[in-house]
């Protein structure tokens, strides 16, 4: 395989800065305040850590966003990015040589509390923002996997027979203004515990049902998954090939 190498056109480094800052210029540049999510040392009780300083393009903006939005209030945050990714790319080296010394400048201070606030943090407390952000990012890796199930189509699993009659009595037994979600809920939830076997009966047949045509769908579909190459939305049980039958070998016959 031959690998070769292209320098990056004008057009492409633009390209580069917006898709890099493109999120957090949404958060960070909306016109709209937007709250804070806490860190991940203040979601286990400790003080929030000292922030990274801006780079020196993120300064860049911060300066010259006030300017573009007074000239074009109308202005999209996605244009906002791209003019201003776009000025970066065109902007005069002092300005750049000096957005780059006051970011070295305030990293050293940022290193410095860094450690400090590091040095404060016990092995404990330590290993409950380690196992946290394992978290956090297996919460995300499961969300990103459901969005992608959901593009490529996964037939829908059936619902139980109770959420079946929990949705019935939505309809003929609603809420009431007085009620809360809560006290309906557990009325119905008594409500069906109080059902004979032959009522429960009518809405465990409809799952049965359906859950036979679900069956044949999601092994359609995981056997189209599995040809295209999308391996990681099939369930695993289903990528383990049943093993080969055992032969036996044949004994040998003992002479009397």
């Amino acid at each position: 395989m031959i690998f070769t190498t292209t320098l990056l056109s004008r057009g492409s480094i633009i390209g580069s800065l917006i898709n890099k800052v493109r999120p957090l210029a949404v958060a960070n540049l909306s016109n709209s305040p937007v709250q804070q999510s806490k860190t991940v040392e203040e979601q286990v009780g400790l003080p929030p850590r000292p922030k990274k300083p801006l780079t020196p393009y993120f300064r860049f903006m911060r300066e010259m966003r006030p300017k573009l939005i007074a000239t074009n209030p109308t202005i999209t945050t996605i244009e906002v990015v791209r003019q201003l990714a776009k000025s970066w790319v065109d902007a005069d080296t002092n300005l750049k040589e000096r957005l780059q010394v006051e970011f070295k400048k305030d990293q050293q201070v940022y290193l410095e509390q860094r450690t400090k606030y590091d040095a404060t943090l016990t092995d404990e407390q330590r290993a409950g923002i380690k196992q946290l952000k394992k978290d956090i990012g297996e919460a995300k890796e499961r969300r990103q996997l459901r969005k992608r199930v959901k593009e490529l189509g996964r037939p829908k699993k059936p619902a139980s027979a109770f959420l079946r009659f929990i949705i019935s009595e939505r309809v003929n037994t609603p809420q009431t203004p007085q009620q809360t979600y809560r006290e309906w809920h557990q009325k119905t939830t008594a409500k069906w515990s109080r059902l004979s076997d032959a009522e429960k009966a009518v809405y465990i047949q409809e799952t049965r049902k359906e859950l036979e045509i679900y069956k044949k769908a999601i092994s359609v579909w995981e056997e189209k998954m599995i040809r295209l190459g999308h391996i990681d939305v099939v369930r695993h049980g289903n990528l383990i090939d049943p093993p080969e039958p055992k032969t036996r070998k044949a004994q040998p016959v003992k002479e009397k």
